[in-house]
């Protein structure tokens, strides 16, 4: 520990979905301010990449390779991390979408999907949400101090249409989920706040934007033209995670480019 509050030395992260974009950067960072850094990854290639990056980098890293909607296996991995790199301390609750490749959006109109088309989005956005945070808080509770950021989307707070109704319905859940987590951990100084994307450039949306006219028709919606980066979001996370958020939690901190606008 230091007296920096933005250091992280002597922490042990855990960051889901890190094998790539913003959850890619927020390990990059997170090991480079010294804590040591749980990798997670439902690929065990993606993961293995990023261990061995952070490692070369001289960071101490592990894999924790598994899907976030699996109860017992997830909790496997978080007791196997426990074993390499100690107790976890700071959960990012990152992963999202509809878990590897796929994209936000459900293939048909809402009025023709059924439970089917609904349960990729719950599984990762809330189930993998829940289910994390619920291996890692018996280990912030012992040791009286933790940080839990669940990354949402805007689409959570405004409501999205067009295939994406579940996906906005399961990032709201997850927003309800992490206030009722800063209740339930403010006298164990637990704090969790949870940030909220815009369109951000990552492997989901790569393809998409890739096009100018859908890239131009989506960035008539923000203030500021541009597609958010994988360090806005990383930058605003790792701050939540530090010493110097303590006085903050049941917080929604938007990183939107200016999508949405509220008190």
């Amino acid at each position: 520990m230091t007296d920096n509050p933005l250091d992280l030395t002597g922490h042990v992260l855990l960051v889901t979905g890190a094998g790539q974009g913003v959850g890619r950067r927020v390990a990059q960072l997170a090991a480079a301010r010294g804590a040591a850094v749980a990798v997670n990854d439902v690929s065990a290639d993606r993961a293995a990449e990023v261990v061995e990056e952070l490692r070369a980098a001289g960071a101490s890293a592990a894999a924790a390779v598994a899907d976030v909607g699996d109860f017992d296996g997830f909790g496997a991995a978080v007791a196997k991390i426990g074993d390499e790199l100690g107790p976890i301390d700071i959960l990012i609750n990152n992963a999202g979408n509809r878990g590897a490749e796929a994209p936000a959006h459900a293939p048909r109109a809402f009025w023709e999907q059924d439970l089917d088309d609904w349960r990729p989005f719950t599984h990762v956005n809330l189930d993998g949400v829940m289910i994390a945070t619920r291996h890692v808080f018996p280990h912030m509770m012992s040791r009286k101090y933790g940080r839990v950021i669940t990354v949402i989307s805007d689409a959570g707070r405004v409501g999205e249409i067009n295939g994406m109704e579940a996906y906005s319905g399961a990032k709201a859940g997850a927003a309800g989920f992490t206030r009722s987590m800063a209740r339930l951990g403010g006298r164990f100084n637990i704090t969790a706040n949870y940030v909220a994307l815009g369109a951000t450039r990552t492997p989901a949306i790569a393809e998409a934007i890739a096009d100018e006219e859908f890239a131009e028709k989506v960035l008539g919606g923000y203030l500021i033209r541009r597609f958010g980066e994988p360090d806005d979001a990383a930058h605003v996370i790792l701050f939540l995670a530090t010493g110097a958020s303590g006085w903050i939690t049941g917080q929604t901190i938007p990183v939107n480019g200016g999508y949405s606008l509220t008190l």
